[in-house]
């Protein structure tokens, strides 16, 4: 009679998530010891746009898929542990898994612990020291829940540490959003999309804006569209437009303006193949998303992240990355221009093998 594998939980709710699980899925996989299954809690759910991801990774349809939608934070923080505690009651797993900072990874470690099943935070650590921002009540919540603390960087393990957490709880792996990036390398270097809009290598910037705190405050998004137009009078601009963006620029009248600037193709919201092909061949990158400043520094382009604080400061001490606000945008990417931006260095253990590194650890926890 052959020996049941422990099940491990592996759960997604949103884009990034499905990034950072596909190489420690594959990694799983390719050892052989447990069954991983994969949980979508339909926290942000696009048929589209997900099959075009589990295409692009090399992943099946998710396992399990609880189907819970969008709607405020309590509606969807309840909505995934009502849903994820059925589940856990009814198939029990030997093991589970949360990555990044969004409701579903809350919802589930809090679910899961409640039922006195281990857990694992993938990401662990991070600090933007912002409690208004949402996403950082719901690292400090996880990371305070569960029994495995996986850190991206020395800071992380520092961040925890100064929250009273165990030192056996806290394991670096490395980050694993370097492992996605090479699992990719392959077809990201392919991707034709930067010849199709007659540009090459370094010709260009790229644009990433969708935070609340940037695009819902008419006053500051009407500066910063202005900068932004501004700085494509000197370098033609790729802005692929968030939905939220775009809806609202359409409500603040700012649309045909941006539309009008010569200097900036504005694109649907990209998957991330033809998105990393720009994000590496890009001159610079202007963003007010996390893991971009992550991948900026792993590629060495020079990023200027639009927020007050970032939860990523390693991609600053170390990496390509500094914070802008309205006022300094234009002087730091004219910086850029100049040639006047420090080369970065990839951190320690951002190395393509952080899945290795986690899937050892779930053993040792498991007592394999």
């Amino acid at each position: 009679m052959t020996e049941k594998k422990p099940i491990v939980h592996l759960i997604v709710a949103a884009r990034p998530n499905f990034m950072k699980i596909a190489p420690l899925y594959h990694e799983l996989i390719k050892q052989g010891w447990c069954d991983p299954i994969v949980v979508h809690t339909g926290q942000h759910y696009d048929a589209n746009m997900s099959g075009n991801i589990l295409r692009d990774l090399n992943m099946p349809e998710p396992d399990i898929h609880l189907r819970v939608g969008s709607g405020s934070h309590a509606e969807q923080t309840a909505g995934v542990m009502l849903a994820y505690e059925k589940v856990l009651i009814e198939s029990p797993p030997d093991f589970i898994v949360v990555v990044g900072d969004v409701n579903s990874t809350l919802a589930c470690s809090i679910t899961a612990k409640k039922l006195w099943f281990k857990v694992a935070h993938l990401e662990a650590g991070l600090r933007s020291g912002d409690r208004t921002m949402p996403e950082e009540i719901n690292r400090i919540v996880t990371d305070a829940l569960s029994d495995l603390l996986w850190t991206p960087s020395p800071d992380g393990d520092e961040n925890l540490r100064n929250e009273g957490v165990a030192e056996e709880k806290i394991v670096r792996v490395g980050n694993i959003m370097m492992d996605s990036y090479e699992l990719m390398r392959e077809k990201i270097e392919a991707d034709k999309g930067l010849e199709k809009l007659g540009l090459g290598t370094g010709e260009y910037g790229l644009v990433t804006m969708h935070r609340p705190s940037n695009v819902d405050d008419e006053a500051l998004f009407r500066k910063l569209i202005s900068q932004i137009i501004e700085i494509s009078e000197k370098l033609p601009l790729i802005f692929p437009v968030h939905p939220r963006t775009r809806q609202r620029m359409e409500a603040f009248d700012l649309l045909k303006e941006v539309e009008r600037a010569a200097g900036i193709t504005l694109l649907e919201p990209l998957g991330y193949i033809p998105f990393m092909s720009l994000v590496k061949q890009a001159k610079m990158v202007l963003t007010d998303s996390g893991g971009i400043q992550e991948e900026t520094t792993y590629l060495n382009v020079p990023c200027l992240t639009i927020r007050e604080n970032t939860e990523r400061p390693i991609t600053i001490s170390q990496g390509t990355n500094a914070l802008v606000g309205p006022d300094t945008l234009m002087k730091n990417a004219q910086k850029i221009l100049d040639g006047d931006w420090p080369s970065g260095i990839r951190p320690e253990l951002w190395d393509g093998k952080t899945a290795g590194r986690v899937a050892e650890s779930i053993k040792k926890s498991l007592g394999i």
